[in-house]
């Protein structure tokens, strides 16, 4: 299986970096996750929509054809941790890439948006995009873990 997570931004927190890449580094072989940096837009007093727009051409450059695009907005369906490892598993048995998208400090464009198969959010919270990542990296090392019957998620 291959997830790639591509988010906005190339400079994130010393501990949220060594956190996103313990897990990143766990997964065994056969199931590849992989973060791809998109650079963010500098703030130059631009209006949002500019900025977004131009994060949004970077992102779909990122994308290849046949992937599972999932973004990541505060308006998406929640799920889980058993539904996420679900939705893990389909994309497993699908063959596709899930490729999931984490916003700029702005959010997403609109056409970017409309590349998604789906919208799911991480929390009812805001979260900053840092903790974000960290927080997606762990739920699909647990999301894997449920399907692998590895003891790291014991509910």
């Amino acid at each position: 299986m291959r997830i790639r997570i591509v988010a906005v931004g190339q400079h994130i927190a010393d501990w949220a970096e060594t956190a996103v890449r313990d897990y990143l580094g766990r997964f065994p072989r056969g199931f590849e996750v992989e973060l791809k940096e998109i650079r963010t837009e500098p703030r130059s007093g631009l209006p949002p929509a500019k900025l977004m727009a131009a994060e949004g051409e970077r992102i779909k450059k990122a994308l290849e054809p046949g992937d599972y695009v999932v973004v990541l907005d505060e308006h998406g369906r929640d799920l889980t941790t058993v539904d996420f490892a679900k939705f893990i598993a389909k994309g497993r048995t699908d063959g596709e890439t899930l490729v999931f998208i984490i916003g700029g400090p702005d959010g997403l464009a609109p056409d970017v948006k409309a590349l998604a198969r789906e919208t799911i959010r991480l929390s009812a919270m805001t979260l900053p995009h840092a903790l974000a990542r960290v927080l997606l990296a762990e739920q699909i090392y647990r999301a894997w873990s449920i399907l692998a019957n590895h003891p790291y998620h014991r509910a």
